[in-house]
């Protein structure tokens, strides 16, 4: 991915990055990212000379077909992990056990707190389950990391990017390895992403939202839905209007001319 994509990437876009010397060169460490875009898994990445694992969901690796050929081709390549989010606990227990493998190699492990990518630029709660329970279960340092800009880069609905420079800053590691063994403790879980939570937004400038980026993204489909459906009886209601009025001019013709043949 280096090789293939991180030379024309960096040449293109010309990412800046900020605080490169608190990766370690060597050992264990997770990077809790803000996510912004599709992007931010390759321009985080290209900027390292380390490896960096993400995780991915497994249907990108399972895809018949040559184009689902490829496509599971090209996240093998650029060090993605497959996550099965089927079963009781879907995703997040997957998501726990690929971390803590990755970790206990020594390398470095990508993650979004959040979940998904956020909606409309700002910064939401992060999710207290993946991030926490991987670093008390390994003792790994957490690096917060704030890209900038990767949004505006390709927008929703937009085929060819945008030229422009993003950015990367890169925080001081978080020792959490005092806490270890609390794991199961749900308050320690919520802690201990909140705080990793408040260090990507002094990183990144970004407005915090206390809530989740999923619930964001069900009232922004759903307020769209419902702009929609007022948009869709407005026409109704105004061409039945239309329709009322036609009939009524049609009605008073009518009655005029019935009027005149009496006279």
């Amino acid at each position: 991915m280096k090789v293939a994509i991180g030379g024309p990437l960096k040449l293109a876009f010309r990412p800046w990055v900020e605080g490169l010397e608190n990766i370690p060169a060597e050992g264990p460490a997770i990077l809790a990212s803000n996510h912004l875009s599709f992007s931010d898994s390759f321009f985080l990445p290209v900027v390292l000379d380390r490896k960096v694992t993400f995780i991915a969901k497994a249907e990108y690796f399972t895809t018949p077909g040559v184009k689902g050929r490829l496509t599971a081709a090209f996240f093998k390549g650029v060090g993605q992990l497959p996550v099965d989010r089927s079963g009781a606990r879907g995703a997040g227990e997957a998501a726990i056990k690929s971390g803590i493998e990755v970790l206990e190699r020594g390398e470095l492990f990508g993650i979004y707190p959040e979940g998904t990518r956020s909606p409309d630029g700002r910064l939401y709660r992060g999710k207290p389950g993946g991030l926490a329970r991987v670093a008390l279960a390994t003792g790994a340092p957490v690096i917060p990391v704030a890209m900038i800009d990767t949004e505006k880069i390709q927008p929703p609905g937009k085929v060819v990017p945008k030229l422009m420079r993003p950015g990367i800053r890169i925080g001081r590691p978080l020792d959490f390895t005092r806490y270890q063994g609390m794991e199961q403790d749900r308050f320690m879980l919520r802690a201990l992403t909140d705080e990793v939570m408040y260090e990507i937004m002094k990183l990144s400038g970004q407005e915090y939202v206390d809530i989740y980026a999923t619930a964001a993204k069900r009232q922004i489909a759903e307020a769209a839905k419902a702009e929609k459906e007022a948009e869709k009886a407005a026409k109704a209601a105004l061409a039945q209007a239309t329709k009322d009025q036609a009939d009524k001019e049609k009605a008073e013709r009518e009655k005029a001319e019935r009027e005149k043949k009496a006279q």
